[in-house]
């Protein structure tokens, strides 16, 4: 058996996909790939059946693995707003990064651009600046 050396490449870095991530390549992208690629096959030469079945093996993959992303995405937020809910009444001491801090009882939750607000006497404070509960 002969093996052959494997030879360093350079890399480039990750393209921005369709789906606005640099983490590499979306789902579009990877659909998109897989029609360039039959569009382009030579016609005498067909792409091996295994090798289009892996393709189409990865493309399930990934679109279970964002469709997994998202629905975690959703968990995360419906916890947040649980717990946040579950503070109105309570006397909470919060910090945040600008050097305010406060306490006082909070009063109600709002939701605004993706972000959760809890009200504490004038102030709208996020769930991660809250440092004590009473």
């Amino acid at each position: 058996m002969t093996t052959n050396a494997i030879t360093p490449t350079t890399s480039t870095p990750p393209t921005t996909s369709s789906a606005g991530t640099a983490a590499g390549l979306g789902k579009d992208d990877f659909l998109k790939l897989l029609v360039t690629q039959l569009q382009h096959q030579d016609p005498m030469n067909p792409t091996d059946s295994q090798d289009f079945m892996a393709q189409m093996a990865q493309f399930t993959s990934v679109e279970q693995l964002t469709n997994m992303a998202k629905s975690l995405d959703r968990m995360s937020v419906a916890s947040q707003t649980a717990q946040s809910v579950a503070l109105i009444g309570k006397t909470v001491t919060w910090a945040k990064d600008d050097g305010t801090a406060g306490e006082g009882v909070a009063t109600s939750v709002s939701f605004a651009d993706g972000a959760i607000a809890i009200a504490v006497g004038d102030a709208q404070v996020a769930p991660n600046e809250i440092e004590s509960v009473r």
